[in-house]
């Protein structure tokens, strides 16, 4: 089955507006999010985790930087959309100041 990594984003912005919306709840999001992982245990192939700070490599040297990617996870799904869809209503929107979750196909390397 197609396996897809999904990145949990978020920014300031959108943690500001959470809390002054009164949608942070820490306890009960973590509820919500062990219940959405019970629900899909038999599609999770990594349950993941949070994310800290990041740096970035590349022929100039070592810098740390500053993205939106706040934890992951990596699922087993029939396709793109269904892999998305079993995200709607996450608890990182509904308890938590999150901004999206991106969604993408692991893909085989090249050659094997």
């Amino acid at each position: 089955m197609p396996r897809f990594l999904a990145i949990f984003t978020g920014t300031a912005d959108v943690a500001r507006r959470a809390e002054a919306e009164g949608r942070v709840n820490e306890a009960e999001g973590m509820r919500a999010w062990g219940a959405w992982m019970e629900e899909h245990k038999d599609r999770i192939v990594d349950a993941g985790g949070p994310l800290g700070k990041t740096k970035a490599i590349s022929p100039q040297g070592i810098a740390d930087i500053t993205n939106t990617a706040a934890a992951y996870v990596v699922v087993e799904a029939e396709s793109h959309e269904a892999a998305a869809e079993m995200f709607r209503g996450h608890a990182h929107f509904t308890h938590f100041p999150g901004d999206s979750v991106e969604v993408m196909p692991i893909l085989p390397m090249p050659g094997q």
